[in-house]
This record gives structure tokens, sequence and C-alpha cells, in this order.
């Protein structure tokens, strides 16, 4: 017997995402945090592209847009003189295949918030103030136990406790990699009442840093600096005066007082990552498995985007809709991209560092089409089985639906937690007849009307031809019409329902 299918530790947005995802699929979850209460900083603050459409097909697209920034400002200083402005990604537009040509400003509170909007419609709701303690697991489930002396049972259990992840140490796994004391920053949220928000404030001088970014709907504002030192070099904890110190230095506006501070902290990079994401019935996703510098904003989209590819593997398996091997891909897929984000970040954070000491240069000096992640797929994977983009990000396309001629996104196709097969041309809508309508409810047939060309384009098809795609939207194989053997045999293997009704 279980309480629940999955328990989640840790309510930040990797905790959330999976929540959601398994929640929408039907799978019985909690989550757990051991906060008393809902915190209001903003700490990571922004969704990259990639994110922003895994938010979409999670039905939090929208929600997301209206609370934040696309394509802010970066007005850079030099000695407290204004002398340069831009925009990341100012030079580009959405595309066909692309939906979004920049990230997402928005403060990690609000993402938070719209995330457990989300999850509350699923009837499901986090369990503030439950400390995990321990846990044991055996063939059946894990057995967690809380702080308070009350224990839950479990099938699964996903630690997405942060960096220092409770779960990561019972587990007794390494946590590879170094902290570099000397290299940090103070972080906080405080009021610049006076300053422009329509900007991202940089102050980058020969021996200070500074910067004040903006918020829309709040009154806050996210600081970074350089930390004060003591007498023997040591930085010292961030305080109101402290910062109000930072900016009366590089800023040089009399008249703007610092005020109201919401949060205070203290950020080393520090570069880690966990030897396995899994250990039998226990998985690790986020900062509970990597840590990685800031440097192009990618620690809470990685832990999203882990979020994303665990869950749907979990609900197929937890529903009997896959055989338990499945969740072996999870470590297989993630474990090798978090080593490339850590190599990424660290170029990156070097690139900003050595980029900042020009005048007129800040943060944009990190952004390259990596920090997306639209380029993040698992072509080694064993879930990816031929075609062009297999293993990879599915793109988005307009098409119509071909039997009511209804336009239709591919992304809208691809939304919920199913796989999505797709049938191009008369040979794909005979195929697609052929494997029957039983379908399942793991599997979604579609024959699109690819009217004007930009699904072939970007899946490299020609001819007629069948697409399958994954319910975390990457592609598992593409095949002309006449193989949809292989497409079954694929199905078949994975143990989803199998499209011929057999």
């Amino acid at each position: 017997m279980t309480d629940t299918a999955v328990l989640i530790v840790g309510a930040g947005p990797t905790g959330l995402t999976l929540a959601c995802t398994l929640a929408r699929s039907g799978v019985d979850v909690r989550i757990i945090d051991k906060s008393s209460r809902f915190h209001q900083a903003s700490r990571g603050k922004g969704l990259n592209q990639r994110s922003r459409e895994l938010f979409d097909d999670l039905g939090v697209g929208e929600r997301a847009a209206a609370a934040g920034t696309e394509h802010i400002t970066l007005r850079k200083y030099r000695d407290g003189k204004h002398v340069a402005d831009s925009v990341s990604f100012a030079d580009r537009v959405p595309t066909p295949d692309t939906p979004y040509a920049s990230g997402l400003l928005i403060p990690q509170w609000r993402t938070e918030e719209i995330l457990r909007e989300k999850l509350a419609e699923y009837g499901v709701h986090v369990e503030l103030g439950c400390e995990l303690a321990g846990f044991d697991q055996d063939e059946d489930g894990v057995t967690a136990r809380l702080a308070d002396g009350r224990s839950i049972r479990a099938a699964y259990l996903a630690g997405c406790d942060g960096g220092h992840s409770p779960v990561r140490k019972a587990l007794g796994l390494r946590f590879d990699g170094k902290t570099d004391a000397e290299e940090c920053m103070v972080v906080g949220d405080v009021r610049a009442d006076g300053l422009d928000p329509r900007y991202w404030h940089q102050w980058f001088d020969e021996d200070a840093a500074l910067l004040l970014c903006p918020f829309p709907g709040t009154a806050h504002w996210q600081l970074q600096g350089m930390p004060e030192r003591d007498a023997d070099g040591r930085p010292t904890a961030p305080t109101l005066e402290s910062f109000q110190r930072l900016f009366d230095r590089c800023a040089r506006i009399p008249g703007i007082r610092l005020a109201d501070p919401t949060w205070f902290s203290t950020y080393r990079v520090n570069v880690r990552m966990a030897d396995r994401f899994r250990v039998g019935r226990v998985f690790l996703a986020g900062d509970a498995a990597h840590v990685h510098s800031i440097a192009g904003g990618l620690g809470m989209n990685t832990g999203v985007q882990d979020a994303f590819n665990l869950g749907w593997k979990l609900a197929f398996v937890v529903r009997g809709m896959a055989a338990p091997g499945l969740l072996d891909t999870y470590e297989e897929e993630r474990l090798p991209v978090a080593a490339w984000t850590l190599d990424l970040t660290d170029e990156r954070l070097r690139a900003v560092v050595e980029g900042v000491r020009e005048a007129g240069v800040g943060t944009e000096a990190v952004i390259t089409d990596d920090v997306t992640t639209l380029g993040v797929g698992y072509e080694w994977s064993t879930l990816s089985h031929g075609g062009p983009l297999a293993g990879r990000r599915a793109p988005d396309a307009p098409c119509r639906d071909a039997a009511t001629g209804t336009p239709v996104r591919l992304f809208e196709v691809f939304a919920g937690p199913h796989f999505t097969l797709l049938g191009f041309g008369a040979g794909g809508a005979e195929a697609l007849e052929r494997t029957g309508a039983a379908h399942g409810e793991g599997v979604r047939a579609r024959l699109i009307d690819d009217h004007e060309g930009h699904a072939r384009a970007a899946y490299g098809l020609e001819g007629d031809a069948l697409v399958l795609v994954r319910p975390d939207n990457h592609v598992a194989m593409s095949v002309p019409a006449d193989r949809a053997a292989d497409v079954v045999s694929y199905l078949q293997r994975l143990g989803a329902p199998d499209p011929s009704g057999d």
C-alpha cells in the first residue's frame, strides 16, 4: 500500500514542474517542502526559450508572459556615466519552428506562484513545514520519514531539494566539483524608487560592479554586486547599508535611497554534479543533481527541463503504460546534459568577466545560442530511433488539421502527456489508417496538412512520412510512411499502447 505514487521533496521550480507534469497525467503525487511559508525572493529570474515552450505545453505560458519582460534594455555605465545600451536577442524574431525569439525576465517567486496555481487546478497543494528526516527503499517503494514523526509511503521519490539536497546526501552520492570561496557576489531584493524601471542598470567599474534588475508588477529590484570585505579581505554579509554604499559608489546618483529589503544572500561560484541521478526508486533533479555558475541563467531552466524529462517517464511507468526500464533513460539523457551545462556556464562566466572590462559591455556578453537550450537533445539515447532529428527538439510549425482544415500549430498538437504520431501525405494517411484508430491514451495520431511546407522543412521530410514525437517534445523517430511497422515496434519495446490494436 502506498500513500502516493510519487513523493516530491522540494517545492521550487523543479519540484513544481515535476508535480504539474505528473498531476496532469493523472498520477497521484505529493510535494513537500521544509519551509514554513512560500518565499518572495527573485533568485533565478529568467525562463529561457526552451523553458517557455515547455511552460506553454503545461498550460502556463501565457501567465508567465503576462508577468515577465521580453527584450529588456541593458543600460551600461562606467565611472557613473551612461555609455551604452543593448538588448539581448534584439536581432531575432519568432520563426515558424521557434515561437520565442527571447527569454523571459521574471522573478522566481512569481514563476513558482504560477506553477502552484496550475498544480492547484489538479487538486494538489504544496505541503509546507514538512522536513524530510530520512527514507528507506525496497523493491516495492520508498518510505519517507518526516521530522515531525510522520511517514509517507510512495512508489517513487524525487529529490528536488536544492544544492544542499538531503536526498542526495542520504543516497551517499558524490557531488564532484569545486567551490570558489573568493569568487562571490552579494544579491538581494530592494526598492530603488526613482531609478528608471525600463532598464536593467549595470555599472562595471575597474574595482566594483553593481546590477539592478527591475520586474513588472513589483516595486522591488534584484540587486547583484561585489561584496564589501573585512580587514582580512573576507567578504562580509550583505546589509541594506552595504547595498547603499555600493550603489553610491557605482551609480553616483544623488537622492536615490535603497529601501525595504526582502531578501539578502551571498552567492559563490559552485560547480558540482552528482555522479548518479537515480538510485533504485529515488531520483535527483535540478540543483540537487547539479549546480553551476549563474552565467547564462541556466540553473532554474535546467531543473525545469530535468523535471519535464523525468515527469512523463514516471507517469508512463506508474500508469502501466511503459515498462520500468524506461526510467533508466532519465539519467542516460540528463546526466550528459548536466555535464555540458557545467562546461558551458564555466566558459560563459569567463566570457562575461573578460567582456565587462571593456566600457559599454554588460551581461549580454554571456549570450550565445547555447543558453536558449533549444539545441539540447538526446541523439545518443536508446529512445532515439532514426530520422534526421531523432533525439532532438521537435520544431513547431503552422499547419492544418487534415481532417477538419482547422489551422493548428504543431506545439498545440503535442501539448499533453502523450506521444504524438504525425502523418504527412497520402501515404501517411494510409499508414495512420492501417495502424488503426485505437491508439490508446498514450499515443495520439494526427494527419497534418502542411500547406505552407514549414513542417516538412523543419523535420527534413521528403515524401510521405510518419514522425513520432515524445511527450517531452523531442523526436523519437521519423520514417517513410511505408515503414509504419517500425513505429509500432518502437512503441511495443517501450511498453506504450500498440497503435495497431494488436
